[in-house]
Parts: structure tokens; C-alpha cells; sequence
């Protein structure tokens, strides 16, 4: 198993980044690698992150201004060749066929619920790390 996967967090709120990393602790999961977090709080900060490599798992926060992480989703899946799995933070569960739209691999509603949310992180680091073994 790999020594620690790299999840980047974005969100405008400091409040949401926070609630990601408490629902995560050290890992999510039993099976997955321990966790070490890149945050991010604008859409350049994203872009520049993606572009040196390295992330295993995006979450975005869908409710993020200006750009919303549905956009975001939509955008790093279209202009990254292999994009990591994201999972899409969304505000409402009404807002599901969005978090279809922007080709989200998981999407869960805020607040963070934190066994949903660990469940949800745990799947798609699984299904990152089976491609990349």
C-alpha cells in the first residue's frame, strides 16, 4: 500500500476545509494509505496544484464563490489528461443531477456529515489506488 495519498481540498470557506480534514483524520479508512492534505481557497491555487502533479483525490466544494466546484469539477475533468477522482461537496441533495453534469466521481451534501463523507473519500481513494497499482 502506498505511504500516504494527497487529497486537495477547495473551498473559499476555511470552515468547509476544516470539516473535510476532521471527517478524514489521519485516513479514512483502515484500507486506504494515511492522508495529507493540500488546501486550496481560490480556483488559480487549484489549477497550479493540479499542474505539478501528484493528487490522488480532489474535493471540491460546490457552494465555493466565485467559482463553484461544480465548474471546477467540469473544467479539471475536460483539461486533465487521467484527472484524479474528485467528490463533489454539494449544498443541496436536490443538486445531485449537477454533481452528474460536472462529472463528479462521488458527491455528498454539506454540512460534512463525517461517516458519509469518510466512506465516500475511502472509495475513491480504493479506486485511484487499484488503477495506479
Amino acid at each position: 500500500m502506498q505511504a500516504t495519498a494527497t487529497v486537495l481540498v477547495y473551498s473559499d470557506n476555511a470552515r468547509t476545509r476544516e470539516e473535510v480534514r476532521l471527517a478524514t483524520g489521519r485516513r479514512p479508512a483502515t484500507d486506504v494509505p494515511e492522508v495529507e492534505f493540500v488546501e486550496c481557497a481560490t480556483l488559480p491555487a487549484v489549477l497550479k496544484e493540479m499542474q505539478q502533479g501528484g493528487i490522488d483525490v480532489c474535493v471540491l466544494d460546490g457552494e465555493a464563490v466565485p467559482a463553484g466546484g461544480m465548474g471546477v469539477c467540469r473544467q479539471l475533468k475536460d483539461e486533465i489528461f487521467r484527472c484524479p477522482p474528485v467528490l463533489l461537496l454539494m449544498g443541496r441533495p436536490q443538486d445531485a443531477w449537477l454533481a452528474t453534469w460536472s462529472r463528479a466521481d462521488a458527491a455528498v451534501t454539506l454540512p460534512v456529515e463525517p461517516i458519509e463523507f469518510a466512506d465516500a473519500l475511502a472509495g475513491l481513494l480504493r479506486s485511484r489506488l487499484a488503477v495506479g497499482a
